[in-house]
């Protein structure tokens, strides 16, 4: 252990499964628990893109003095049990237990094991945001992308975990939760300590960017996650990038290869697959003057992890004709209060698109 991170604190184990979770665990650690003994799981998942991007991000823990646990958590049908096992010990020693996203089966099965009396739960995108909601008014915990529709088998099996998992997050008598945000936050379930995450650590660390003239774009998983037409998406895309002269694309971890193809044969756009949090990688530079985004959660932590330079984010609205036939009833209304909410961004309305035959 360094002496950076020390090991006077209670001990804090913390589980995250994407580098944006373990980025906002590193944001966490540097403005609310600078003294802790910090144990960072990884619990890694299978696709190449997310967990090169988690090497790179457990790089800079160690850096910053944490202790970093790689766990091969999705290895084969044994994996989960091996990996559960093995943390037992560990979660039942610990003081307080850090976790990137409450909705993960993986980490609400965790939960029922740990004894921790100090739970904080980090950013995972805006589904921070969904969670919250749902912690407050007492209902089960699901993806915003996925609700509205039928249960599965799978998913009822699993429900007295996930009960029992939500609860373990509800405040209660020696047990404490805060949750740590960039994302606006019009409610909080009683007992809940809100804390803002400012950035602090990525500005301290990296940058300031060397600026350039040109827009640069951020790609999105809405196709992927079956809420976006995958046609309309690539017409919107090249409209944007005409319209506002975007030359390079920022892809998001979990787009898929054919479509990044697609996207750079029909637009022209260079495909950038970053190998750290685009925080980070904006935060180095160089980085365009505008960054052109849907509704995602950069448009709230890019303003944040960029104050003080000229940068200016713009937020494309989602056109309701765009969405699939099987996205959630609550998609719309979701995305429009993610760009609603955001602060410190320029909001473009849709851009037209031709109707789909």
């Amino acid at each position: 252990m360094s002496p950076r991170a020390g090991n006077t604190g209670p001990h804090t184990l913390a589980f995250v499964e994407s580098p944006v979770q373990l980025l906002n665990v590193l944001e966490w650690a540097h403005g609310h628990a600078p003294g802790a003994e910090l144990t960072l799981v990884v619990l890694s998942p299978t696709d190449p893109m997310t967990r090169g991007q988690l090497r790179r991000m457990a790089e800079l823990a160690r850096e910053e003095g944490h202790e970093v646990r790689w766990e091969e958590a999705r290895g084969g049908p044994a994996a989960p049990f091996q990996t559960i096992g093995g943390l037992a010990g560990m979660l039942r020693k610990a003081d307080r237990v850090v976790l990137g996203d409450p909705f993960s089966r993986y980490v609400q099965l965790l939960l029922t094991i740990t004894r921790a009396t100090d739970l904080v739960v980090v950013d995972d995108g805006t589904a921070t945001m969904e969670f919250v909601s749902q912690l407050a008014r007492g209902e089960r915990l699901v993806r915003w992308h996925r609700k509205g529709g039928r249960p599965s088998p799978r998913d009822l099996a699993f429900a007295p975990i996930s009960a029992a998992a939500r609860k373990r997050l509800t405040p209660g008598a020696g047990r404490g939760v805060e949750i740590f945000t960039s994302m606006p936050m019009e409610e909080a379930p009683p007992g809940v300590t809100l804390s803002v995450n400012s950035f602090a650590w990525t500005r301290g660390r990296f940058g300031p960017p060397r600026i350039t003239k040109g827009a640069d774009m951020v790609g999105t998983s809405l196709v992927e996650t079956g809420v976006v037409d995958a046609d309309r998406y690539l017409e919107a895309v090249t409209r944007l990038a005409k319209t506002h002269g975007a030359t390079r694309y920022f892809a998001h971890r979990r787009e898929s290869t054919e479509k990044l193809h697609r996207l750079a044969v029909e637009t022209g756009l260079e495909i950038v697959r970053p190998d750290l949090p685009l925080e980070l990688i904006a935060r180095r530079g160089p980085i365009g003057r505008t960054i052109l985004s849907f509704p995602s959660t950069v448009v709230h932590t890019l303003p944040l992890a960029l104050a003080g330079t000229e940068v200016r984010v713009a937020v494309c609205d989602i056109d309701p004709d765009w969405l699939t036939e099987t996205a959630s009833p609550r998609a719309q209304g979701f995305l429009s209060g993610v760009t609603g909410t955001a602060r410190d961004v320029h909001r473009l309305s849709a851009v037209a698109t031709v109707p789909v035959v």
